[in-house]
């Protein structure tokens, strides 16, 4: 296990919730930017994600890194809606219709938002219109499409067929286990993950890095 230089992202990495809560806590109260405590924060998540690819980690890991996120972005989301920088863009993420698979899109999301990003969460079974209808509303240029049954492979296709239709410029990610090139060229994506880190490396393409 790597041992990294912030405290904050080695308590992630170490699911040492009460340790993560109370220095979120402590920064914010002295006035560190909520985006510098966000980047540590992933900097942990990111690590935890390397840890559950490489087998280190378990599924239990991974989602109980996941709920330590969860309870600090509520403390730190209204304080990076205020951030002179403001939010780095707006993505739309979702379930295709067909699947009602959320962990892997959840993960994700807590990712994307670790890393700066308003990401505008439609659930699971999202049918093709919904997503169209998110893009336009929130000017989105990235929509992340999320599908792990096979069975939903053609409702995958569909979406990002109505998405391209739609002549908005948004750029299409598509994630899930089964992902490859061979899949993103049949689906007209733009882009695949079969991890979260793929879905963060995507964004930071489409948006430009800090």
């Amino acid at each position: 296990m790597v041992t990294l230089s912030d405290e904050l992202a080695q308590a992630v990495v170490d699911l040492d919730q009460d340790k993560v809560v109370e220095l979120v806590k402590k920064r914010l109260d002295s006035g560190v930017p909520a985006l510098e405590i966000v980047a540590k924060l992933q900097e942990g998540m990111t690590e935890v994600g390397r840890l559950f690819e490489s087998g280190e980690y378990y599924l239990s890991e991974l989602i109980m890194a996941g709920e330590i996120m969860k309870e600090v972005m509520v403390d730190l989301e209204p304080h990076l809606a205020g951030d002179s920088g403001g939010h780095r863009g707006n993505i739309v993420i979702g379930t295709v219709k067909g699947d009602v698979h959320d962990l892997g899109k959840n993960i994700v999301v807590m990712l994307l938002k670790g890393a700066g990003f308003n990401v505008i969460d439609l659930g699971v079974d999202v049918p093709k219109e919904k997503f169209v209808e998110a893009i336009k509303e929130y000017n989105a240029p990235l929509v992340g499409m999320s599908v792990l049954l096979t069975a939903a492979l053609e409702s995958l296709k569909e979406t990002v067929a109505a998405v391209k239709a739609a002549g908005l410029g948004t750029k299409v990610i598509i994630g899930g286990p089964f992902m490859d090139e061979k899949v993103k060229e049949y689906c007209g994506a733009d882009f695949y993950a079969t991890n979260a880190s793929d879905g963060v490396k995507a964004a930071e393409e489409v948006f430009g890095k800090n």
